[in-house]
């Protein structure tokens, strides 16, 4: 009995590991990082405190990049995220895993931990242009750590709704359609003026949407060089989300479906 237990417990890293092989030793995983990587590339360039470039101060060059690094980063493990389970269903092979005996709850958070990778490889790349650009160490610092924290709980978050977006969509084009629209609105806000200057009930709207939100938190920090304690508030949003879209996502495994490819 205890065998059997442990063995069900541990079923979620038999698919964590397989999921793993699959995305780094193909062209899928290698190649998301390797667009992710030439689009970083080129933005540092661009926003580099060369005034021959620019005319980007070195806080503000840190912060664009750690923006976009939070923005593609989230992006490459939200479409990995909404492949997971359409993509199985729609190729025909999501019978074969449901029929492994692995709980359909293991399955899931196996495959959350596989496309949560994509974002850790994301964020080893995007650490050497923040550390290369970042003017001293203080401001270094502090992009590595609005990176990791903010970044890393705005991923989270979002590869859940990536997951829980590919449970319940027939369609793999569906899946990866509706995950990339709810990142762009809910990324908007931030970049509109007129919401985060609109007084309390823009900032309640930005601090209430787990994107815009930390690149917000960036945004203070690293631009306008506000203290930290002063900007806690914005990591409540993406903490939250992260919690409770990863819930939704494992609670889902129950009523996954076969379905038909479309």
């Amino acid at each position: 009995m205890t065998t059997k237990r442990s063995e069900s417990s541990a079923g979620w890293w038999v698919i964590a590991k397989q999921e793993l092989i699959d995305l780094w030793f193909s062209s899928k995983g290698l190649s998301v990082l390797l667009g992710f990587t030439l689009l970083l590339s080129a933005l540092s360039y661009l926003a580099s405190a060369d005034a021959g470039i620019n005319l980007l101060d070195a806080r503000e060059s840190v912060g664009v990049v750690v923006q976009v690094s939070i923005a593609l980063g989230t992006l490459a493990a939200l479409v990995v995220s909404a492949d997971a389970i359409s993509g199985e269903r729609e190729r025909g092979t999501l019978e074969a895993l449901l029929v492994t005996p692995v709980a359909r709850r293991n399955i899931v958070i196996g495959k959350l931990v596989a496309a949560t990778s994509m974002w850790v490889a994301a964020l080893v790349v995007a650490l050497p242009f923040v550390a290369v650009m970042a003017d001293g160490p203080g401001v270094a610092s502090e992009a590595v750590l609005v990176l990791v924290v903010g970044g890393g709980l705005v991923a989270a978050a979002l590869t859940a709704l990536g997951l829980a977006v590919s449970s319940v969509s027939m369609s793999n084009r569906t899946s990866l359609a509706a995950s990339v629209a709810i990142l762009l609105l809910l990324a908007a806000p931030s970049q509109l003026p007129s919401i985060a200057s609109n007084g309390t009930l823009g900032a309640v709207f930005v601090k209430a949407n787990p994107v815009s939100s930390g690149l917000k938190l960036a945004n203070n920090v690293l631009v306008r060089q506000q203290p930290w304690p002063d900007n806690w508030g914005f990591l409540i949003s993406p903490l939250l989300a992260a919690i409770v879209l990863t819930a939704i996502a494992i609670a889902l495994s129950d009523r996954l479906e076969l379905g038909g490819a479309r």
